[in-house]
């Protein structure tokens, strides 16, 4: 069995288009494994500036969610945890930056070159959709098509990750199986 060094924190990422239940699968696995979870900065920024954003603004967003996850993994590291789920990633950064404008700040690709996870949990957009005032694509073929987006990224990498379908209690209690799985291979 493989024994994690010192200090290591297994990060989680959970990713998927909007209205798929990341924050609530989320806030669901720090309270199973007692740990912290890493919020969407995106939502933070959107409430406080609009949803008219620009090109530039998803670069003051990418920044914004690596800050707060920088002070979440530290926060975890300082009280001894040994675990933290992320909230969105760069990886939905470069596909939300694509997806509305075409492009994608180098920064971003940057980070996703550089930053490292050991899971990815992807939701599936299987829920049905909840309006907020932040959410941009009601229609499932646009969250479809986002999907796919993420799917692709996650296949042509080396991160493992794992799929979360169907309503809860299914849902979570699929994703916490598979984390456990995934930390029996780290430690």
């Amino acid at each position: 069995m493989k024994r994690q060094a010192p200090n290591k924190m297994l990060k989680i990422v959970i990713i998927g288009p909007e209205s798929t239940g990341k924050s609530t699968l989320c806030e669901s696995l720090s309270t199973h494994f007692e740990t912290d979870w890493c919020r969407e900065y995106a939502r933070t920024f959107l409430l406080e500036h609009g949803t008219n954003y620009t090109f530039d603004d998803l670069l003051k967003v990418a920044e914004g969610q690596l800050r707060s996850e920088d002070e979440c993994v530290s926060k975890m590291q300082d009280q001894q945890r040994s675990m933290v789920f992320i909230d969105t990633d760069m990886y939905v950064m470069k596909v939300w930056c694509e997806f509305v404008f075409g492009k994608c700040h180098p920064f971003i690709l940057n980070q996703i070159i550089d930053r490292k996870y050991d899971g990815y949990l992807l939701c599936k957009p299987d829920l049905p959709w909840v309006k907020d005032e932040l959410r941009e694509y009601p229609d499932f073929k646009t969250r479809e098509l986002l999907y796919h987006h993420y799917k692709d990224l996650l296949i042509n990498q080396t991160t493992p990750w794992f799929e979360v379908t169907g309503d809860d209690p299914t849902r979570t209690n699929s994703a916490i199986e598979w984390v456990k799985k995934l930390r029996s291979t780290v430690y």
